[in-house]
């Protein structure tokens, strides 16, 4: 299977390692990867910003980075939903369709699309997984990412306590309302502590970022992962 692939601005500047991880999966799951250089933000943060003139722009330029029909994977649930459920308001219904019916969550395609959840995976610690908000609420993620940790040799998923609440990033909710921010990270933090996880793990970038940087803050002995890092085998620190 021919696949593209779609990097998030978060894993392209400061996760570059992720995408990697992403494209070593979809090529163990047997498909083949392209990558169109000239692809850039797909608009996510201009549009919850209230941009809607230049989110569009960047939207109409996805069209033209993707122009195929053929699956286009992200590590990324919160880009997949925007693309999915926003672009219809400003793009073409034609495209719009197009790219609602392409679009994938990496760990979506993987286990419902491809169906390999197995990729001999090691990974030997104690985990507990955050359910992103845009991944759960909006991109409708349900158990995939468990689903594949499960086969990951090793690995013990704990079950972390009000595991649906939001970490407190929400785009620029964390610099508007940053008391009630940092607020709610602390609060995700202690309730993945609670549960004697030596990292938390996410399908969102974005999320892991702002956790890590509490957890830096703090001086906390706790880490963050992304799910595709674990799947892919890539060595942590």
């Amino acid at each position: 299977m021919q696949v593209d692939l779609f990097v998030p601005c978060f894993i392209d500047q400061m996760f570059p390692h992720t995408a990697w991880s992403t494209v070593k999966l979809l090529e163990q799951a047997g498909c083949e990867v392209h990558y169109n250089t000239e692809q850039t933000c797909c608009g996510q943060a201009l549009y919850n910003g209230g941009d809607t003139l230049h989110a569009t722009k960047l939207a109409n330029k996805f069209i033209r980075d993707f122009p195929h029909t053929r699956p286009i994977i992200t590590p990324s649930a919160s880009c997949a939903a925007y693309i999915r459920n926003h672009y219809a308001d400003m793009i073409d219904t034609e495209s719009a369709q197009r790219l609602k019916n392409y679009t994938f969550e990496l760990s979506d395609f993987l286990v419902n699309q491809v169906k390999k959840l197995d990729f001999s995976a090691h990974f030997p610690h104690k985990v507990c997984y955050h359910d992103a908000c845009s991944a759960l609420r909006e991109y409708g993620l349900g158990d995939e990412p468990r689903q594949l940790l499960a086969e990951v040799a090793g690995l013990k998923l704990i079950k972390m306590p009000r595991r649906d609440e939001c970490c407190g990033f929400g785009g620029t909710f964390m610099l508007k309302y940053a008391p009630i921010s940092t607020a709610m990270t602390e609060q995700k933090v202690q309730n993945a502590l609670s549960t004697g996880a030596d990292y938390i793990v996410s399908s969102e970038a974005s999320c892991l970022l702002n956790i890590q940087s509490y957890i830096k803050a703090h001086n906390i002995a706790l880490k963050t992962i992304h799910l595709a890092d674990i799947l892919a085998g890539q060595p942590t620190t």
